[in-house]
């Protein structure tokens, strides 16, 4: 029987698998036969084979009564020869075609997830920002690896071992039969009450092996605090290294417990089965002698002997067929959850007829904008202002205000819940998607590297840039010199999310990358609030030029990062309450004077010397 997809795989089911068996209906069915269908020649070549090989792995079973009857007890030296040779070679034509039949349903099952995980994967690119943010990423990570693998191993294990098995009973049991039908009656009568003790030992071992399973969940959870990069300093700070190691040698110690009972539990199993399975053959020996010796039947030695071999062989397929069942439900439950993700929505959407200008001004205007992430409460409430090209603004506000949300909907991550947001007078719900970001450039404060080069992460905006290109983006960036000074410049790997450079640095690369993609408009959502000053005038004359250049939208905690902005937006719980210039906005006083001189304290002299390091 095939072992498998799933942790914790028995012929029993969990409680949650009873409560979540998936309603297998013609619909379900007909949805993966679609995925079956372009396989089809494949999956009759599979069953053609499966039916070959069954036949063939049960002659030399035949073929052994023959053997005794007309080679030993005949005493033909010659026919014996040949009949075991035919019986060797069947065995080697059964092997040949039972390879066939594993490599053609691989093949099939391979392609099947080949294309499930491709169309997956293009599925969950184009879900929209609101998928992500409510999901677990570990969920995500199951439907594309272990989901996915369960459905390979129920392609070629669950749905061939059916038919498989069922055409071993069939088989089997008509060659019984055609031996001798009492015999033949004799012997299935026992069959079925072979499962008996295998259905309760099997229950005993999937008990030992979920409690083995949690404490393994345990051991492993251990593993990954403790190891971990920050945990296993966490651990060093407060000097819990004893507590820890204790801990784990503990879990260890139940799960050694747990495997020593696992084990045992299966060897009495197999003492038990070894037994039980001795009485079918048993009685046909006794049956079949009575018969040859007072009734003269006509039964043979090798005729006993077949039944008895072709008897051993139903039990096998008998005790998986007892427990496919199980199989069955949880194939379904992986399709079911796989199709779930599938028929998942996309939020945000290219429209039938999108619009892909030949190029963008970067003119952009906010009318009446309104969002709710939930329908309920509205984070940003009747939003206008406007953005020629060229011009800079900046949104202030305390967190929670919604100014990353105006962000996230400039970008189409969301789609407005009221209003309208245009581009060069075009609402941006009728650009294509790919237009409007590729003309969008955003550097945030967690600044995202993958764990790759420095060049990689770099030419991930600009995948045909060559050096000299990348060379001029980072001297703007202010980061060229950094890069130049480690061992192997820019093919520096950066490490997992850039790890292995400062805060800084990470920054400044990122508004390299953005330099190199060469946006129409930029965006810099707090992108030095979490930097020391030396780090942040770095940026600050690394993003200057940029907004001399662009359009250019500003966020910041930190008002010195946005006092040459042309004009400035201040948010307080979604609505815009304050706007101006920051020396007007300075004479109004309210939330702007309150955020800056709470930040700030400073004397006349310490603002003017902030104003003159922005503006140079």
């Amino acid at each position: 029987m095939q072992q498998g997809f799933g942790r914790g795989r028995s012929g029993f089911l969990t409680e949650e698998e009873k409560l979540d068996r998936p309603q297998v209906t013609a619909a379900l069915i007909k949805r993966i036969l679609s995925y079956l269908a372009p396989y089809w020649k494949q999956l009759a070549l599979v069953l053609l084979a499966i039916l070959l090989a069954t036949v063939l792995r049960l002659l030399p079973a035949i073929l052994t009564g023959r053997i005794i009857d007309e080679g030993l007890i005949g005493r033909d030296l010659g026919r014996l020869a040949l009949l075991i040779g035919l019986s060797v070679g069947v065995t080697l034509l059964s092997n040949l075609v039972g390879l066939l039949e594993s490599y053609l349903n691989t093949w099939v099952a391979q392609h099947i997830t080949f294309n499930m995980r491709n169309r997956m994967f293009r599925h969950l690119l184009g879900m929209g920002q609101r998928f992500f943010t409510t999901n677990r990423q570990g969920d995500l990570i199951t439907r594309m690896t272990s989901d996915i693998q369960g459905v390979q191993q129920v392609i070629a294990g669950t749905f061939t071992s059916i038919v498989s098995n069922a055409l071993t009973l069939v088989v089997a049991a008509a060659a019984m039969y055609q031996r001798n039908w009492i015999l033949a009656t004799v012997g299935l009568v026992i069959v079925p009450l072979f499962t008996l003790p295998t259905r309760r030992a099997g229950k005993a071992r999937w008990t030992l092996t979920r409690e083995a399973q949690e404490r393994q969940d345990e051991i492993n959870g251990i593993l990954n605090e403790t190891l971990s990069v920050s945990g296993q300093l966490l651990v060093k700070l407060f000097g819990r290294e004893a507590y820890e190691a204790a801990r784990y040698e503990e879990a260890n110690r139940q799960m050694v417990r747990l495997n020593i009972r696992q084990s045992m539990a299966g060897r009495w199993f197999r003492l038990v089965l070894g037994t039980f399975s001795s009485i079918g053959p048993m009685l046909i020996y006794l049956v079949g002698g009575v018969l040859m010796m007072r009734y003269d039947a006509g039964l043979t030695v090798g005729d006993i002997t077949v039944l008895v071999t072709l008897l051993s062989r139903m039990y096998g397929p008998v005790n998986a067929l007892m427990n496919m069942q199980v199989d069955w439900i949880r194939s379904m439950a992986l399709f079911t959850r796989i199709f779930e993700y599938f028929d998942l929505p996309r939020e945000v959407t290219n429209t039938p007829d999108a619009i892909t200008p030949q190029s963008m001004k970067g003119d952009i205007r906010f009318e009446g904008v309104s969002f709710s992430y939930d329908g309920e409460r509205d984070i940003l409430k009747d939003i206008s202002f406007s953005l020629s090209n060229g011009r800079t603004v900046a949104i202030v506000g305390p967190s929670g205000a919604g100014k990353s949300t105006i962000i996230s909907l400039l970008l189409r991550l969301f789609d407005v819940t009221a209003g309208r947001i245009t581009v060069d007078g075009t609402d941006i719900r009728k650009l294509d998607l790919n237009f409007l970001r590729e003309n969008i450039g955003l550097v945030t404060q967690d600044t995202y590297l993958f764990n790759a080069s420095i060049r990689d992460n770099l030419l991930y905006a600009r995948p045909g840039a060559n050096q000299a290109e990348l060379e001029d983006a980072c001297i703007k960036a202010n980061i060229h010199d950094s890069i130049k000074a480690l061992p192997r410049g820019y093919d520096t790997q950066v490490g997992n999310r850039g790890l292995k450079l400062s805060g800084g640095e990470k920054q400044r690369l990122s508004i390299a990358r953005v330099l190199l993609k060469d946006p129409v408009v930029t965006v810099f959502d707090e992108a030095t609030s979490s930097l020391d000053s030396i780090s942040e005038s770095l940026i600050q004359q690394a993003v200057r030029p940029m907004l001399d250049q662009r359009t250019s939208i500003v966020i910041a905690h930190r008002l010195s990062t946005v006092l040459a902005a042309d004009e400035i937006l201040v948010l307080k719980e979604g609505r815009i309450v304050q706007r101006g210039a920051h020396s007007a906005l300075l004479q109004q006083g309210g939330l702007y004077r309150q955020l800056y001189e709470t930040q700030f304290s400073l004397s006349q002299e310490g603002e003017a010397g902030a104003e003159e390091g922005w503006q140079g």
